[in-house]
């Protein structure tokens, strides 16, 4: 392995970190935690300049692109600023967030004036009984006056992520592109992941990206595309909207991980080496008992990459396999 590079066992590159700042959230979205939540206690959570120094470090070994999660990232206090702190680091291409929109009319042009340059931004429904079914406690014109300001602020891109549950929300796939479309964004539709109990049988709800891209092919004429932000997602372009892409996360129907180029950092250290283990690095233990040293932590890490298991093992039947909830681990 050479200075500033950090690969696996598998000789993937792992460019992208995907950091969740708080578990918490001002939704309680059905695919994502249960309705009765219990939250961390805040001596169990990264600080900010934990945070911060974490990015740091990661960047140092040649990660390129940081996403900041949840929860909501935003309804942690000093969100904005480690934006800004983090935006700032040498070698980082990129700083990018996923939100909920709900802070967005308020906190969208600080994002992109603290160096954000990419939201995305999860809209699961356009009727607003429907969204509040499924985000339990969101307000849906929150939401789109959110994405209005965002749309405003000056972000390179703004995208749509829909996860798509057969008897919520897949009888709007083709209004929720048409929403994205004739706005210029883009949208992903995004199959349901298993993490955590939520209360009922995740595969009573699964609905294929083939599906979706059925009912999509009845209204629009699809590209294939090449195009990749970085992560999981497939592309397709759209004839008549040159602004926008849709995209697909399939963990279920087409695996992504032999290009895995991701880990994820949850709010209280722990760094996921897949989304679809438990195996972890206690990044939190060695930060705090190694506050001036940053080698030990490199070295951890190192050895940690070389366990990073070949692919996910999600099912949409059968028992819950990843007990932590998606809140947790960063969305």
């Amino acid at each position: 392995m050479t200075p500033q590079t950090l690969q696996d066992g598998l000789g993937r590159r792992i460019e992208y970190l995907r950091i969740s700042v708080t578990d918490r959230c001002d939704f309680r979205c059905v695919y994502c935690m249960a309705e009765e939540m219990t939250f961390l206690p805040r001596q169990q959570i990264l600080s900010l300049e934990e945070i911060e120094r974490l990015a740091r470090l990661f960047v140092a070994q040649g990660v390129q692109k940081i996403r900041l999660t949840g929860g909501e990232p935003l309804v942690r206090r000093g969100a904005v600023e480690l934006c800004a702190r983090i935006s700032a680091l040498p070698g980082l291409r990129e700083l990018v967030m996923t939100t909920n929109g709900s802070q967005l009319t308020k906190l969208a042009r600080p994002l992109a004036q603290a160096g954000v340059r990419r939201l995305n931004i999860s809209l699961d429904s356009l009727n607003p009984e429907r969204f509040k079914s499924i985000t339990r406690t969101g307000e849906l014109q929150q939401v789109l006056d959110g994405i209005d300001a965002a749309r405003e602020a000056g972000f390179e891109r703004i995208k749509l992520n829909t996860v798509v549950l057969k008897g919520r929300n897949h009888d709007e796939v083709q209004a929720l592109a048409a929403y994205a479309l004739e706005r210029g964004l883009d949208i992903t539709f995004i199959e349901e992941m298993p993490l955590g109990e939520v209360g009922r049988e995740r595969g009573e709800a699964y609905c294929s990206s083939d599906e979706v891209r059925a009912l999509l092919a009845e209204h629009y004429r699809m590209i294939e595309s090449t195009e990749s932000s970085g992560g999981p997602a497939r592309y397709v372009r759209v004839d008549g909207y040159p602004d926008s892409r849709i995209g697909f996360i399939s963990p279920h129907s087409h695996n992504f991980c032999d290009t895995c180029n991701r880990v994820r950092m949850t709010t209280e250290g722990r760094l996921l080496l897949c989304l679809g283990h438990e195996n972890s690095l206690d990044l939190r233990a060695l930060v705090r008992r190694h506050p001036d040293q940053d080698e030990p932590i490199r070295e951890a890490l190192e050895r940690a990459l070389q366990h990073k298991p070949a692919r996910h093992e999600f099912s949409v039947e059968g028992e819950v396999q990843v007990l932590r909830f998606m809140n947790a681990t960063g969305g």
